[in-house]
């Protein structure tokens, strides 16, 4: 017999569903379609029930042709890690059907085990149904529920917080891979997979010589720059990259910078993803306070990690952040976007030498659910003799933390062998690899013994 559950107070905003009580979800721009079934939503929970009941039951998620939805379910061929499943479970949670306690208990954690956030189902999905965000506010719950927030998932959050630390902990990593029995012991007390490699992070961050502020010519084309952690601590030789692209073009570039003594800017990409919400509004917060003057300037926002960027148009509208979301959303874009909307509006003055090599592209899931892959293509199209293949693929596997975590290390490989690892293992020698994604280079470095670029760094390689 279902029981009743206590009301939630949740943590995202799902307001923008309550006023729907019967639909089929969101299209593909957001908007809300017919539903060919329309399914009820559970009585209580307010849009976030109503967010769950968005799945009509189509099963599209069971694609595994082209695309990147559902990654998870193209591994095992099984409905329990679809997104309908996962969609199912929590209509029938919120419903009382697994006790009035449903977010400490199993059957929740076990559909969203193998979901990868993606977003895949958000835009593939012919109702729009948005998992990856269900499952940031099903874990929050989760963590309420059972009175705190476990050590690995505390650690893999706060990454950003403590990610200027990281290059003194590399002869760690060094001694790991040399010693198996260390990375032997961190997967039995931490639940960090053996076989994965560690993030080594650069001799110097990107920011420690980034210029504060910049001289601004009359009549500049101004642009802001957003340094990721990622970029920052791991990559920065993509942001030098992306910097000297971006100023060969003709562009005065801002650095964003946080106030003055506080520690680098965060998305709050590592937070969110593992449920820690009042955190990851803190750090959107401290960026929304430093981007936003310019973007009501008119300024593009533009950004190097997908995850990271895009998340200013896509989860900051549910964070109760206030209206400036909506003026930062409007700047934000990717490298690749910025350049390919500069091109076709020829404003775009990038002189770029031939480059008589083959070049193969791996997408970042993100890239793919907000449609960036056809800037990529434009843009790299402006490099004169450059042979451009795309992988077909779903998500590489790594999805952030996910390939990190012992009991999920075997599947996150089986995602990236379904075509990402054996297509880059076929590739020659002096084939250039793109993966824009800090977490897609990582799995291609541990899968395939390859190093792959970001755009930003081939183009710099091309310029005049």
């Amino acid at each position: 017999m279902a029981e009743k559950i206590p009301p939630l107070k949740t943590g995202l905003d799902w307001s923008g569903y309550e006023s729907h009580g019967s639909f089929g979800g969101f299209d593909s721009f957001g908007s809300f379609g017919e539903s060919e079934a329309a399914a009820p939503a559970p009585s209580g929970s307010g849009g976030f029930a109503k967010a769950a009941a968005v799945c009509a039951g189509k099963r599209h998620c069971h694609n595994t042709d082209k695309g990147v939805m559902c990654p998870s379910y193209r591994v095992t061929r099984d409905d329990i890690h679809s997104t309908h499943h996962r969609a199912s479970t929590l209509k029938a949670a919120l419903d009382g059907e697994y006790g009035a306690h449903p977010f400490a208990g199993p059957e929740l954690a076990a559909a969203m085990d193998l979901c990868v956030s993606c977003k895949g189902c958000k835009s593939e999905c012919p109702h729009g149904v948005d998992m990856a965000q269900l499952r940031i506010e099903t874990l929050a719950q989760r963590w309420k529920a059972r009175g705190g927030v476990p050590l690995r998932e505390r650690m893999f959050a706060y990454t950003p917080r403590f990610a200027m630390h990281l290059k003194q902990l590399n002869w760690m990593n060094s001694v790991r891979q040399r010693i198996p029995l260390i990375a032997k012991s961190m997967e039995r007390w931490l639940g960090i997979a053996a076989k994965r490699s560690l993030p080594k992070a650069a001799a110097r961050d990107f920011l420690a010589s980034a210029p504060q502020a910049v001289h601004v010519p009359e009549n500049a084309r101004e642009v802001v720059l957003l340094v990721d952690t990622f970029s920052n601590h791991l990559d920065p030789q993509i942001a030098q990259a992306a910097l000297e692209v971006l100023q060969a073009a003709g562009y005065t570039v801002h650095i964003a910078q946080p106030a003055a003594g506080e520690r680098p800017l965060c998305c709050g990409r590592t937070f969110l993803s593992n449920g820690l919400i009042d955190e990851a509004r803190a750090e959107a917060t401290r960026l929304l306070d430093a981007l936003t003057p310019f973007a009501e300037r008119g300024f593009p926002v533009i950004g190097l990690e997908p995850s990271c960027l895009l998340m200013l148009r896509d989860e900051y509208h549910a964070m109760g952040l206030g209206e400036r979301v909506a003026t930062l959303a409007k700047s934000a874009v990717l490298l690749e976007e910025f350049l390919a909307r500069e091109h076709a509006a020829k404003r775009l003055e990038l002189a770029l030498k031939p480059m008589a090599k083959k070049l193969l592209v791996h997408g970042h899931c993100h890239q793919k659910a907000f449609g960036a892959m056809e800037a990529m293509r434009k843009v790299l199209a402006l490099v004169p003799e450059l042979q451009l293949e795309f992988i077909e693929s779903s998500c590489c596997g790594m999805a952030g933390s996910f390939g990190m975590e012992a009991e999920h290390y075997e599947v996150s490989m089986q995602m990236g062998e379904l075509a990402l690892l054996p297509q880059v293992r076929a590739a020659n020698a002096d084939t250039l690899l793109i993966a824009n994604g800090t977490s897609c280079r990582h799995q291609i470095r541990d899968g395939a013994a390859r190093e792959a670029q970001h755009l930003a760094q081939v183009l710099r390689l091309a310029l005049v």
